[in-house]
């Protein structure tokens, strides 16, 4: 017997999911795939609740984005390294053959339905606040509804910038979407701290009109551009006040508007 086969969800807690592959891009970040569970059904951009199992007591749980489109076979995920942190600690030590927990109870704002009909879609993230663009930016649908999609990745250091860097690689030879894609997507990539091709926050890009120029595309206009924001609370709240002196308003799944921005947050 095997040890994924000795370690069967269906044997222990019926939430389990074996992991089946482990990627440390560097020594702060990492992403890993788990086994799917047969009943889960999620929109492109959200999130579940996933934790470690636990023999002392309840396990710890927090949200974590669904990095793998919604027709995928796994589901991916993409995680900060917090040597104190209570799941993460844990969690960036996993291996093949661990099992995960994973709540098969999806949801979350950044999804297309939050979104009134646009001609550009801009999806702007910090750190790991890229993992659910990584599922968004692999869905048909997304290309169907935009003729340009812009992803733009803010981090410290340009290693940091990596798992990015991979999904665009993937992306233009995905032989699902990449047909799509390739004329339809960009990504902007800065960092803060380090040299690199481009340096920068991205707030302070927006402001100065350079990433506009960069890209060589017009200021935000409500009337065309769509826009979902993931990163820490102070980069949702910096953008969310560019975004609304552009005159675009804030939109949910019941109420669509130009731009929506995620509020849950791992620890």
């Amino acid at each position: 017997m095997t040890r994924m086969e000795a370690l069967s969800p269906a044997a222990t807690n019926p939430d389990a999911q074996i992991v089946t592959s482990v990627t440390h891009w560097n020594d702060t970040l990492f992403s890993f795939r788990v086994t799917r569970p047969a009943a889960l059904r999620f929109r492109s951009g959200e999130f579940v609740m996933i934790g470690l199992p636990n023999e002392t007591g309840k396990p710890i749980l927090r949200a974590y984005s669904i990095a793998s489109p919604f027709w995928g076979d796994e589901l991916e995920f993409y995680s900060i390294k917090v040597p104190d942190g209570p799941l993460t600690s844990r969690l960036q030590r996993i291996t093949p053959g661990d099992q995960v927990i994973v709540r098969p109870k999806p949801t979350g704002t950044l999804v297309l339905d939050a979104l009134l009909p646009g001609k550009r879609l801009w999806m702007i993230s910090s750190g790991t606040g890229l993992a659910p663009f990584a599922s968004l930016m692999r869905d048909p649908e997304t290309y169907e509804k935009f003729e340009r999609v812009i992803l733009t990745h803010t981090c410290r250091t340009v290693s940091e910038l990596s798992y990015g860097a991979a999904l665009e690689a993937g992306l233009r030879d995905d032989p699902l979407i990449g047909e799509m894609a390739r004329p339809r997507f960009i990504r902007y990539a800065t960092t803060t701290r380090e040299p690199s091709e481009r340096k920068g926050r991205i707030t302070t890009l927006i402001e100065t009109g350079r990433i506009f120029e960069d890209l060589g595309l017009p200021p935000l206009d409500p009337a065309i551009d769509r826009v979902m924001i993931c990163g820490s609370m102070g980069l949702n709240l910096e953008v969310k006040a560019l975004l609304e002196a552009a005159g675009l308003t804030e939109g949910a799944n019941n109420r669509p508007a130009e731009f929506v921005l995620e509020k849950a947050f791992v620890g």
